[in-house]
């Protein structure tokens, strides 16, 4: 039977989902996301990528600042819904937001909890060096990613996996298991299982700390810069520039720790080195290494900061 659905999300990573419950059939009363924020060169108020995605299923959009006041829990109660849906929205749900719908609030988690609990948990399991990461279906409870599990699926982290590749697999793995997961709730056939206590870890929002070069170990330099490519991006400081590396690779070489060795940016680091493969000065588009030295010369011996 269909149910009467909230969803509730913001970036690209929740519309898959969205995607997949309107094709099931479930009928989706309304779609929360964050408000419109200033983008691009003319800062210019622009919509997330849910709002986006509901606008153009001419599906109700609501993005209140916050839930935790009466008016929004009043309207969000009104909805009389059977359950709602929630990945990756951005802000916490009251009390009253997860008592409201008949069968509760459920999560679609990026990670095989209890690991990496929390706002980024694709860049913390790329960066620890996980060798494998996933998704979980979760029931919601006012605690931070604490609730029974009802699903889960599990997505290798390769040697060459980056951030943006990794998000779009578990985007796509949670549109698949949000369905029959809602759907065995509904029948009364959902096992949910409460999370271990061994083995909780918090991904922490990216910040400043994580994003410099330390040049300490060329296993982990790798793994960051593979988990923040894009953006935020890791970065180094050459002639008072601070530029990104956005992709690189682990190679042979060995000096004192950010000494470039030879003519195609391999770098020594305390353990081992990594070549440099693409980079950017601030300002300009994103260039190869080759494409960087043909007009801003680094020569072997240079120490980067």
């Amino acid at each position: 039977m269909p149910l009467r659905l909230a969803y509730m999300g913001t970036p690209d990573f929740a519309v898959p989902a969205l995607l997949a419950l309107i094709e099931a059939g479930h009928e989706i009363a309304a779609v929360y996301t964050q408000p419109p924020r200033p983008a691009g060169r003319g800062h210019k108020l622009q919509p997330s990528a849910v709002h986006r995605a509901a606008a153009t299923a001419q599906l109700p959009v609501r993005h209140p600042a916050t839930l935790r006041t009466p008016e929004a829990q009043a309207e969000f109660r009104d909805l009389k819904l059977d359950a709602a849906v929630v990945a990756a929205y951005g802000l916490i749900l009251p009390r009253p937001i997860l008592d409201a719908p008949r069968l509760g609030c459920f999560n679609i988690h990026a990670s095989l909890l209890p690991r990496w609990r929390g706002a980024a948990p694709i860049h913390r399991a790329i960066l620890a060096g996980d060798a494998e990461t996933g998704v979980t279906i979760m029931r919601m409870e006012a605690g931070l990613d604490t609730g029974p599990m009802l699903s889960a699926g599990r997505v290798p982290i390769g040697p060459g996996t980056t951030t943006p590749a990794l998000h779009d697999t578990l985007a796509a793995l949670g549109a698949r298991l949000i369905v029959p997961a809602i759907d065995a709730v509904a029948a009364g056939e959902a096992v949910e299982t409460p999370q271990p206590e061994a083995g909780v870890t918090y991904a922490a929002k990216i910040g400043p700390e994580d994003e410099r070069i330390d040049w300490a170990d060329a296993t982990a330099l790798d793994r960051q810069v593979r988990a923040l490519t894009p953006r935020p991006g890791a970065w180094f400081l050459h002639e008072s520039e601070r530029i990104k590396v956005l992709a690189a690779a682990p190679a042979h070489g060995w000096g004192e720790p950010g000494t470039v060795l030879d003519d195609q940016l391999t770098v020594a680091c305390g353990h081992g080195a990594i070549r440099l493969t693409r980079l950017q000065r601030p300002g300009k588009a994103p260039m190869t290494a080759r494409d960087l030295l043909n007009g801003f010369a680094i020569p072997a011996g240079t120490r980067f900061g």
